[in-house]
């Protein structure tokens, strides 16, 4: 089994594609204003944002995206006007992240991880 996408609710589309855009996916599917999907840079995952009347409530979603350079990646980004929640910083879990949001409130994790993404030293 492998993970093909993850849909995400957004009250205006045509705004969360530039966001999603700026991020560096790659769009593929434009039925705008009510859906599209992107590829991820790097991987076999696609993403796909749906129009929505009204946002979920509570603790919401949270979307990871891995990049191996990701101090790099923050700092492009910062330069193109993505506001970051917090910078790159190592976790006690060994990976490191950056946190944000999209426009809809949805919280975006960038993090680097390496092989402690997946085997961890408390992995069972």
């Amino acid at each position: 089994m492998t993970l093909n996408q993850i849909t995400i609710p957004s009250l205006d589309v045509n705004k969360a594609t530039a966001f999603y855009k700026t991020l560096g996916l790659h769009l593929i599917v434009d039925a705008l204003p009510r859906y599209v999907r992107f590829e991820c840079p790097d991987g076999d995952t696609t993403f796909s944002i749906h129009k929505v009347d009204s946002l979920p409530t509570g603790d919401g979603i949270s979307i990871y995206f891995e990049d191996d350079h990701l101090d790099e990646l923050v700092k492009t980004l910062q330069g193109k006007g993505i506001q970051f929640t917090s910078l790159p910083e190592d976790k006690s879990w060994l990976w490191r992240e950056a946190h944000l949001y999209d426009l809809d409130q949805n919280h975006i994790i960038l993090f680097s991880a390496g092989k402690n993404r997946k085997t961890p030293p408390w992995r069972i």
